[in-house]
């Protein structure tokens, strides 16, 4: 007795794919999931290594603002200071400054011509 759908010498349990070519594209489709599932697992692998770079940057980011902060409040206060100074009548304090910086010039001048 024949059994529809079971080709020629196909034994009963395999449904006649083996005769049919199934087995081929059954193989072809393993071997395809196999490497699907390699890509997978190294794109997954990838995204976590982004991921930690992505937090790592973001502390990073994080603590130079609080540094930028600080030394904006820094400078704020230094300019506070400066204006303050130059309000005054600071005459004997620029005499003072213009008497070191010509003291240094002479001084660089000396050295240069004395070489």
């Amino acid at each position: 007795m024949r059994r529809a759908g079971l080709g020629e010498g196909a034994a009963p349990g395999n449904y006649g794919y083996t005769n049919s070519g199934y087995s081929v594209y059954e193989e072809e489709n393993e071997k395809l999931t196999e490497s699907l599932r390699t890509k997978v697992t190294a794109i997954k692998s990838l995204s976590i290594e982004i991921g930690t770079e992505v937090k790592h940057q973001n502390k990073m980011l994080t603590e130079m603002d609080s540094d930028f902060d600080s030394t904006g409040g820094f400078l704020g206060a230094t300019m506070g200071r400066l204006k303050t100074l130059s309000r005054g009548s600071q005459t004997k304090l620029l005499c003072y400054m213009m008497i070191f910086s010509l003291f240094v010039f002479f001084v660089i001048y000396c050295i240069i011509k004395w070489r």
